[in-house]
């Protein structure tokens, strides 16, 4: 089965071609770094890992560049309002380089606890200062730019195809926004690449553009606009069209119709083959939101007991596409839903490829459960169906733990394992160690004792193992452990 993406640009579900057989251009937004990112920030990075993952097992090296907003993204996501950096840096008395330098560390601290893969570029705006510069500039001379008090704009009606990808409605736009409309802008449409410093203010990221940018040459610092900076930064990396552009879905109207525009116009070339959006996560069914205490951290469900594979498992359980809700018993349940798996990966350490000839002839454990890497990767190839995926897995432990542990073939669901952890990136190998020698010398002495109806010492040695954060389940063949 070839791998198929819902295409944003196209709203169909299409065969994924990239432009090189052996290796996919990607460029994934990232993160604004004002301040710590909530549950519902975390789903998109989640599903866009999930995509590498599946790109890698296909066979293709991944180019990938993530860019860190750490300048000129505006409260409204607009034009409007205040930068996110310098606010977050009024808010804890810090300058806005400490809030971008405090707050990237613990984006990338946080795709370390999630096991994410990390691109082969993270891109800091402020980094690319030059770059985007040299946009504008390609922008100026093609004649798509105007400039206005507050800032250098592109002219969206310069850019006939300016609707098609949001399938705007670019006169209701214009009619819906005469209140907050900036009424010197051309077009209600049309957007900053650049944005001047306030008259009298001195802000702490702030650059001055080239004399020959500047209508009456006159210099004012300024910054770039939100959205040149993503253009600008996957074009360094990527060349002027990429494979795969993603996003949340609240990207579409603004964020990535402008990014297509001013690209397009700079390079008469389409930006990107495939867009792929992700839904928006909910909490307790409503919208998560600083004033209903509702956005909740990582470091949130580490003090409720949850871990971060807790909460990478109750992401996948939902497809990319489909709008999520966050609730603590959602999160517990997927919580039990990888214990369970963390279960059946422990019983690689208890059971030995031993069988007979007789039964190795008669066994088809070995052969359901390779099968069962292989319908993960046609789940996940019909656009990353991951909540298929995971109902794949669960049919195939459920077949091993009614098995007789002896029928288990331990390579196979070694394999499994592995599939599972390279695909979804749960880390069941790598949770789920062998207990100690010293341990095992206790549950043999355990058996000893059950054997010669030594309750006492049975019990004993059950609740030093307990301690340990080891459970026992007797059973008529054998004891088996587990983890808490």
């Amino acid at each position: 089965m070839t791998l198929k993406l819902h295409n944003t640009r196209t709203n169909s579900l299409e065969n994924f071609v990239p432009q090189n057989d052996s290796e996919v251009l990607l460029y994934t937004c990232g993160p604004t770094v004002y301040s710590d990112l909530t549950v519902g920030n975390w789903v998109a990075y989640i599903a866009w890992d999930t995509l590498v993952r599946v790109l890698r097992h296909e066979g293709y090296a991944v180019r990938r560049v993530m860019n860190i907003t750490d300048v000129g993204h505006l409260t409204s996501d607009e034009d409007e309002g205040e930068d996110k950096l310098e606010k977050g840096a009024r808010r804890e008395n810090k300058t806005a380089w400490q809030i971008a330098e405090l707050y990237s560390e613990k984006f990338l601290d946080g795709m370390n606890k999630l096991n994410l893969l990390p691109p082969e570029h993270m891109a800091r705006a402020t980094d690319f200062i030059d770059e985007q510069v040299a946009l504008i500039t390609t922008l100026k001379e093609k004649g798509y730019t105007y400039e206005i008090a507050d800032g250098i704009y592109f002219d969206t009606s310069k850019f006939p195809n300016y609707a098609n990808f949001a399938r705007l409605n670019v006169d209701a736009q214009k009619a819906g926004a005469r209140v907050t409309y900036n009424s010197e802008k051309k077009n209600a449409s049309d957007f900053a690449l650049w944005k001047f410093t306030p008259a009298g203010q001195k802000r702490d990221m702030e650059w001055e553009l080239p004399i020959h940018l500047i209508e009456n040459g006159t210099v004012k610092p300024g910054f770039p606009g939100w959205h040149l900076e993503c253009s600008a930064m996957a074009m360094h990396f990527l060349g002027n069209t990429l494979d795969i552009h993603t996003g949340g879905i609240d990207h579409i109207p603004v964020h990535h119709t402008n990014e297509i525009a001013q690209s397009e116009a700079a390079n008469g070339q389409r930006f990107s083959n495939y867009w792929i959006h992700n839904n928006h996560l909910k909490v307790d069914g409503t919208k998560i939101s600083k004033s209903l205490g509702n956005g909740y951290t990582l470091d949130d469900l580490s003090k409720k007991g949850f871990t971060t594979m807790d909460y990478r498992m109750f992401v996948l359980q939902s497809h990319y596409q489909s709008e999520g809700n966050f609730t603590f018993d959602n999160l517990a349940a997927a919580q039990n839903r990888l214990k369970r798996w963390k279960n059946v990966a422990v019983l690689r350490h208890q059971i030995h490829d031993t069988l007979s000839s007789d039964e190795t002839k008669n066994d088809d454990t070995g052969v359901s459960v390779l099968a069962t890497s292989g319908a993960i990767v046609e789940a996940l190839r019909d656009n990353l169906n991951t909540p298929e995926a995971l109902k794949i897995i669960d049919e195939a432990f459920a077949r091993i733990e009614a098995s007789p542990l002896h029928l288990v073939h331990r390579f196979s669901l070694i394999e499994l394992l592995k599939n599972i952890d390279n695909t979804l990136g749960l880390q069941l190998i790598d949770t789920t160690p062998d207990i100690s020698d010293a341990q095992k010398r206790l549950l043999l002495e355990r058996i000893q004792a059950r054997a010669n109806r030594d309750w006492q010492r049975s019990d004993e040695i059950r609740d030093a193992l307990f301690e340990d954060g080891i459970t026992l389940k007797d059973t008529n063949a054998k004891t088996l452990w587990q983890y808490m």
